[in-house]
């Protein structure tokens, strides 16, 4: 089962995720895909991290999801927008090359047996209007990848002041 879990920022997305995956295994996996780029991004991490307990395996993984195994497992991907950062800076800002990248590794990553993946994305397209042309171009790759998982997931949750809304499935 691949399950998208979409809204704005703190709207309740990770929380909602960390409690469906607990509910669909004991031993889930949590995939974190930031970078550290600084200070703020490191007190994040840290403020996730707390937030789970022995339960939870936890990956960092920059860009290449594929080369985990998930077979047989329960995933938590959080975050795509982070994702897909990782490869658009790598791109040179490259949105059709990026979105190409990501879409690659997530079927990659939907063709392992017996998984139930659930991936947390931000509707940043939803808010205030990118001020610059690289802002712009991002909010294309998002929203552009987020209707690519959300024609694959058999379940897609969008999360409005933390009440979630089934959108699919």
């Amino acid at each position: 089962m691949i399950y998208l879990i979409t809204g704005g920022e703190r709207s309740g997305k990770s929380s909602y995720a960390q409690n469906l995956a607990l509910q669909l295994s004991n031993t889930p996996m949590y995939v974190a895909t930031s970078r550290k780029w600084d200070d703020d991004f490191q007190n994040r991490i840290d403020r996730h991290q707390k937030e789970r307990d022995e339960r939870w395996t936890n990956i960092e993984k920059e860009k290449y999801l594929s080369e985990i195994d998930f077979s047989g497992k329960t995933a938590l991907i959080d975050c795509v927008t982070l994702w897909l950062t990782n490869f658009f800076v790598d791109t040179k800002n490259d949105v059709s090359l990026s979105l190409k990248e990501a879409k690659s590794e997530f079927e990659k990553m939907a063709r392992q047996p017996n998984t139930n993946l659930i991936i947390v994305t931000n509707e940043i397209g939803m808010g205030v209007h990118a001020d610059t042309h690289i802002g712009r171009k991002f909010t294309e790759l998002q929203g552009w990848m987020n209707q690519f998982l959300a024609s694959n997931a058999d379940e897609v949750v969008l999360m409005v002041s933390g009440i979630p809304v089934k959108i699919k499935g």
